[in-house]
């Protein structure tokens, strides 16, 4: 639709382009956390991902009665793009080409972040304009951007707590490798395996198999 076509239906173009993007945002955001919900399930990662997809999810719910409530059409072929773009992005290999790898559960975890980040500025954006369109619910955005506040903290734990094990376990390896390479080739100097003994317990996160 185009914005004349829009505006003659009293939508502002641009503010449909913004929340439509957002929505779509907030499909995809919906789709990778609930796989990765599944794919942790048995883990201690699952529990919490799980409530995560499932506030996600609610929230896009909000969004789109915010839309209904300014008159916003939903654009379906928008909405389509944040649902391709999470599927596509399973195709990134993260240094794999057969199996996944470990460094996806904290890539995607990174993006699952950026996206609730993304959602937090939606939520600012209208509660400013709130000011002035009393269509929109201070109260209501309000608890939404304070919501998102709180999923960005529990993702920045887990984001932490993924990376301390597969970036330490990533070391310990490449320091055991080096170490038997230099003994094979009789090298006098010894690797440096100091990062060794610190992660030699930790395994990294399962993923999606």
């Amino acid at each position: 639709m185009s914005s004349k076509s829009l505006r003659a239906h009293g939508t502002p173009p641009l503010l449909s382009v913004y929340l439509n993007d957002h929505l779509a945002g907030a499909t995809g955001g919906t789709e990778l956390l609930r796989r990765a919900a599944r794919s942790h399930r048995d883990t201690e990662f699952g529990p919490p991902l799980a409530a995560l997809a499932e506030e996600v999810a609610q929230d896009r719910e909000s969004l789109r009665e915010i839309m209904t409530d300014l008159g916003v059409p939903v654009l379906r072929h928008r909405a389509a793009v944040g649902w391709l773009g999470e599927k596509a992005g399973r195709l990134k290999p993260n240094g794999r080409l057969v199996s996944r790898s470990p460094l996806s559960d904290l890539v995607e975890l990174e993006a699952m972040r950026l996206g609730v980040e993304g959602k937090l500025c939606a939520w600012r954006s209208l509660l400013a304009l709130a000011d002035t369109d009393p269509r929109i619910g201070r109260a209501r955005v309000g608890e939404l951007l304070g919501r998102a506040e709180r999923q960005i903290e529990t993702l920045d734990a887990l984001r932490d707590r993924c990376a301390a094990t597969v970036l330490a376990t990533d070391l310990a390896a490449t320091a055991t490798v080096a170490a038997r390479a230099a003994a094979s080739r009789g090298d006098t100097a010894p690797a440096d395996t100091a990062h060794a003994p610190a992660a030699a317990g930790r395994q990294p996160v399962a993923g999606p198999r």
